[in-house]
């Protein structure tokens, strides 16, 4: 996780991101909207999905990438009231409107919860580590039955910005899971079997690739 900080942070340059702009924030959250669509079986391409193309999760993620920002402060305060809203605007379109945002699955709800107390108390963790498992957390919860995994991975990139690693938000960790679907799927696999340890040396990988394909770094 030290050395994914550093990759970050050799992107960014400094904490004081001279270089980046809300262009550049845009873009990443565009691309990661188009990644975490395709990775929910609603394949886009970035510059298509922005035009208008791509079916429901497609364009209800462009939707919540426009919006995601924007609960930072209700994420910090409720962190399920904030995943209750992240899939009410993930879902949108793909379930009915009785369904937006309201847990399916009672275990998960309390998974939720309990994690949700986690984030609460101080924590000597690395930022990377937390994030890496809340979005695994969330996923392991299936609290929704449905797009569970576009909302894990929002909420990981709140966490990212929300604990000072990417306060920009220019990195793109949806499009570093989309890179290997079948890698993605299987260190979550790993993490459902109890692999803690193997998800977040794969999370570590990610969060470097995440960087790499950060706008600010083309």
């Amino acid at each position: 996780m030290t050395a994914a900080r550093d990759g970050i942070d050799a992107v960014l340059r400094d904490r004081g991101l001279r270089r980046s702009t809300p262009e550049h924030t845009a873009r990443s959250l565009l691309l990661g909207a188009a990644a975490s669509a395709t990775l929910e079986g609603d394949p886009v391409e970035a510059d298509d999905l922005a035009a208008g193309a791509g079916g429901p999760t497609a364009r209800a993620s462009l939707q919540l990438s426009g919006q995601l920002l924007g609960l930072m402060t209700t994420w910090e305060r409720a962190p399920v009231q904030a995943i209750a809203r992240i899939h009410a605007l993930a879902a949108a379109g793909s379930v009915r409107a009785e369904s937006l945002g309201r847990p399916a699955n009672p275990e998960g709800v309390a998974r939720l919860g309990a994690l949700a107390q986690d984030l609460s108390r101080p924590t000597e963790a690395p930022a990377l580590v937390v994030a890496a498992l809340v979005h695994a957390e969330i996923l392991a919860a299936r609290a929704f039955g449905s797009h569970d995994g576009v909302v894990a991975r929002a909420a990981e990139r709140l966490v990212l910005v929300s604990r000072g690693i990417d306060p920009a938000s220019v990195t793109v960790p949806e499009a570093a899971h989309a890179v290997s679907p079948r890698g993605y799927a299987q260190n979550v696999g790993e993490y459902l079997e109890g692999g803690t340890h193997a998800w977040l040396l794969y999370a570590a990988e990610a969060y470097t690739r995440a960087a790499e394909l950060s706008p600010v770094a083309r």
